[in-house]
């Protein structure tokens, strides 16, 4: 991986828990000419705002990690808002990066891509193999939206324009900057919330959503961002190599997969929650799995380095200093 640490970085979403461990990342190799807005300074759905920013500004990179996400009872709630505001942010950020001459950007996907049955672990060619989990398709269709614009523009402009543009699929996430809303946010952080609030009442047990039986990966958002760097910057012969120009994205997972009723014992554990724990099958489960094949990415070089225990203990360090 050669850097040029003169490049002029967007980095799109740098609030969010993805968006901040990129910026952490870059400042620790070197980069110093980071541009960043919050929501009120830029209002990314909106075309005229994101074409002003990117004529103001003129990046020589983009790291497009801005996006409205959730957990299952979000994304099933608000179907809408997570179709139409993950769409309107990818299209102004792709295009208006095109416009304005950027060459390299990296889009952020999800596991949320690949359908509800695709074969385990998934790999990046079980895209639009089969119909998606259905409580998540606005958000996954959205996401693979954003893939295939970024091969799109590659495929037109690549020639004649020297565009670049790449994606990364990560699985879960977790960490510090993440959303511990108490009915909006993913598993870890929701969990992690949960059995702190139990513990400091000394509740005798913590109902959980679901039978427990699913699967999930889990990857530290700071390995995330270790990778997201790491693909920018990989020469193009390289990721070349490892992707094709229909199949331009690169899995980013952990390794294995733990159900949810050992993940909310060990999150418990953690917490220092030392109650019961029960299921209700009631509600919803999602995908019956969801483990991503990361061969790709761990031929070129990157494995995670924070196994799940030491990063539920950073993260709930994270929870407390938060609340």
């Amino acid at each position: 991986m050669t850097v040029d640490l003169n490049q002029k970085i967007y980095v799109a979403g740098h609030q969010g828990m993805v968006g901040s461990a990129i910026i952490r990342k870059l400042h620790s190799i070197g980069f110093n000419k980071i541009v960043v807005r919050t929501h009120d300074e830029l209002e990314l759905t909106n075309q005229a705002a994101v074409q002003d920013f990117f004529k103001l500004e003129s990046p020589d990179q983009v790291y497009l990690a801005a996006a409205k996400v959730g957990g299952i009872y979000a994304n099933n709630t608000f179907p809408a808002e997570f179709i139409y505001d993950n769409l309107m942010v990818q299209n102004n950020v792709i295009h208006q990066a095109f416009v304005s001459g950027v060459k390299k950007l990296l889009f952020l996907g999800s596991s949320c891509i690949y359908p509800k049955l695709a074969n385990q672990p998934m790999s990046e060619d079980a895209l639009l193999t089969g119909k998606l989990e259905s409580t998540n398709e606005p958000y996954g269709i959205a996401k693979i939206a954003g893939i295939k614009m970024c091969e799109s523009y590659n495929r037109q402009y690549s020639q004649s324009q020297g565009v670049d543009y790449r994606s990364v699929m990560p699985t879960n996430l977790y960490g510090p900057g993440d959303n511990y809303h108490p009915i909006n946010s993913h598993v870890i952080p929701a969990l992690i919330r949960r059995f702190d609030e139990a513990k400091k009442v000394n509740a005798s047990n913590v109902l959980i959503w679901g039978t427990g039986t699913p699967r999930r990966e889990f990857l530290f958002v700071d390995d995330m961002a270790e990778a997201s760097v790491l693909v920018m910057n990989l020469d193009k012969s390289l990721y070349d190599l490892h992707t094709t120009p229909m199949q331009s994205y690169l899995n980013v997972g952990f390794g294995s997969d733990i159900s949810i009723t050992e993940l909310s014992k060990t999150v418990g554990a953690v917490v220092g929650y030392q109650g019961k724990i029960s299921f209700d099958s009631n509600q919803l489960d999602g995908s019956p799995r969801k483990l991503i094949d990361s061969s790709r990415l761990n031929k070129i070089g990157w494995s995670p380095k924070v196994d799940l225990i030491e990063g539920l203990k950073l993260a709930y360090a994270d929870f407390l200093l938060r609340t």
